[in-house]
This record gives structure tokens, C-alpha cells and sequence, in this order.
């Protein structure tokens, strides 16, 4: 009897001494209860706690949490109908708090959740609710992190899923989106159009400016080349003048045999010349010049001096 005793008595023993010795893992914090009283937070390690006076209440995750929001329909400013979803991400930061403070931590984070994504989206338009997600996202972390703080507990983050307004709603802003986009197109097009014209009328506007120009210079060379041309035969005819005052016969031709060929030209250029009597060799062309050149110094020189008579002003 004695012995079965002290077997008992070591069984015992071994029971008590497991049940004192607490391992808590890694993440996660532990509420130590003294006869049902809070007294302390058990953190990641070896624990010693005192049987039967002592236990373990609520093993607490410390680790980030994500917690999806189920669908649901809310109802916007302008009274459009929409579903939508959405995650929540938080992390307990006091695990007495979220112990004892609240019952059901993730089912109070859930309710709490959904009633401000309705709250948020019931004071906005549906435009603005699909266009400005991270305005909504900010609001509703805001309002989430002020509400849980009493519970010892962080929202890190708020994001919407999905909104999803009504088919016919969708239909209708399908139909208003290709109208836009074809009206954008429309001026695209006619932007396009204005821009060709513009660049068109521009080039029209160089290329006669050029061509303005253009003939500026070409009138302006030819009449340098006229003024040229002039001061040169000014100059012949100052010259070959200057030879016939001093007697000089060759002068003389010069003047006739220019005339002559002028007229030869005049006469076959004409429109009512129908027959013309006219030499065919250059050997006639200088025989008539110098029939002429003899006329002319019958009538200007003496033949015994072959000196030029006086002219009689």
C-alpha cells in the first residue's frame, strides 16, 4: 500500500510540476489569471506559474491580422445602389485590452467595419466612390483606428475590394463612356484638321514669302546687270565717240555695221514681211558696210587731205 502510494504521490508530482511550466510560442502574448483576476501579460518564452492558483485565459495573436469585410449594399448620395467588399489588416498591440475589453475581437472588427464602409460611401457620389478608392480607403482607416483603440488594438490598413454598381447602371455608364470617347475623338479629329490647315497655310506663307524673294533678287540682279549693260555701252559709245572726233574710220564702221545688223533683225522679225531681199554671206553683209562706211566719208572727209570737213553748227 505503501508503495502504490508513493507511485501516486510521483505522478502527482510530475503533473503539477508540467502544469506550472507555461512555453509561450513566438506571436502570440497570454493573459495570466489569479483565481480569475488578471494579473499579468506572459510573453514568447519559458513561464513558472503556480497550480491550481493560477491559469492561463486568453492566448492572445499579436501577429498582423487580415479579416475580409463580406459583401454587402450600401447606397450612395445620389441614391445609387452598390456591392462591395473589402479586407481589413490590424494587429493587436495590448493583449489585455483585446482580452478584456471586447468580446469576439474579430467579429466586433467585422460589424464595426461594414457599418463605416456604409457610413462612408452613404456621403458620397457614386462617381466619386469609383474614382477615389484611397479616399475612401483613408477614411475609413481613420475612423476604424480611432474606434479600436480602446481595444488595444492598430488598423494598419483598409482596402475596398470591389464595388459593383447595378447592370443596368453599368450599362448606362458603358453607353456614356463611348460617347465621351467619341466625342474626344471627334475634337482629336478636327484638332488634327485645324493643325494640318494651320501648318498648310503656314508653308503657303514661307514658300510665297521665298518666292517674294526671290524675285526681289532676280529683278535686283537684273537691273544691276541692265545698269552694267548701259554704263558699258555708255562707255563704248563715249569711246567710239572720242575715236570719230579724232578721225578714226573704224569708228565709223563700228556704228553702221551695229546699225545694220540691228535692222536686218527688225526686218526679219517682222509679222506683215512676207519677201526679203537681203544678202545671204557675211561676205555681202561687209561689202554693204563698207559701201556705207565710203558714203559716209564722201560726205565727212576731204579726199586730198583726208582730213574731216568742219560741220556747220
Amino acid at each position: 500500500m505503501l508503495t502504490t502510494f508513493s507511485i501516486v504521490l510521483v505522478v502527482l508530482s510530475i503533473v503539477i510540476a508540467f502544469s506550472s511550466i507555461v512555453i509561450v510560442s513566438q506571436g502570440y502574448a497570454y493573459t495570466l489569471e489569479y483565481f480569475g483576476r488578471y494579473t499579468k501579460t506572459l510573453n514568447p518564452g519559458l513561464h513558472i506559474i503556480i497550480p491550481f492558483f493560477e491559469r492561463i485565459g486568453t492566448k492572445i495573436n499579436m501577429m498582423e491580422t487580415v479579416l475580409d469585410i463580406p459583401s454587402q449594399d450600401a447606397i450612395t448620395r445620389d441614391n445609387a445602389s452598390v456591392h462591395v467588399d473589402g479586407i481589413v489588416y490590424y494587429q493587436v498591440l495590448k493583449a489585455e485590452r483585446a482580452a478584456y475589453e471586447v468580446r469576439d475581437l474579430t467579429r466586433a472588427l467585422k460589424n464595426l467595419a461594414m457599418t463605416n464602409i456604409r457610413t462612408v460611401m452613404g456621403s458620397m457620389d457614386l462617381d466619386e466612390l469609383l474614382s477615389h478608392r484611397e479616399k475612401i480607403n483613408a477614411r475609413l482607416l481613420d475612423v476604424m483606428d480611432v474606434a479600436t483603440d480602446p481595444w488595444g488594438v492598430k488598423v494598419t490598413r483598409v482596402e475596398i475590394k470591389d464595388i459593383r454598381p447595378p447592370q443596368d447602371l453599368l450599362d448606362s455608364m458603358g453607353r456614356q463612356m463611348k460617347a465621351e470617347r467619341d466625342k474626344r475623338a471627334r475634337i482629336l479629329e478636327s484638332e488634327g484638321f485645324r493643325q494640318a490647315a494651320i501648318l498648310e497655310a503656314e508653308g503657303e506663307k514661307k514658300a510665297a514669302i521665298l518666292e517674294a524673294e526671290g524675285r526681289k533678287e532676280a529683278t535686283y540682279r537684273e537691273a544691276e546687270a541692265r545698269e552694267r549693260q548701259a554704263q558699258a555701252e555708255a562707255k563704248s559709245t563715249q569711246m567710239v565717240s572720242e575715236a570719230i572726233s579724232k578721225g578714226s574710220v573704224q569708228a565709223i564702221n563700228y556704228f553702221i555695221a551695229q546699225d545694220y545688223v540691228k535692222a536686218l533683225g527688225k526686218i526679219g522679225s517682222a509679222k506683215n514681211s512676207k519677201l526679203i531681199m537681203m544678202p545671204l554671206e557675211a561676205q555681202n553683209v561687209i561689202g554693204s558696210v563698207a559701201g556705207i562706211t565710203e558714203i559716209f566719208k564722201e560726205a565727212f572727209f576731204d579726199k586730198s587731205s583726208e582730213k574731216p570737213k568742219s560741220i556747220k553748227k
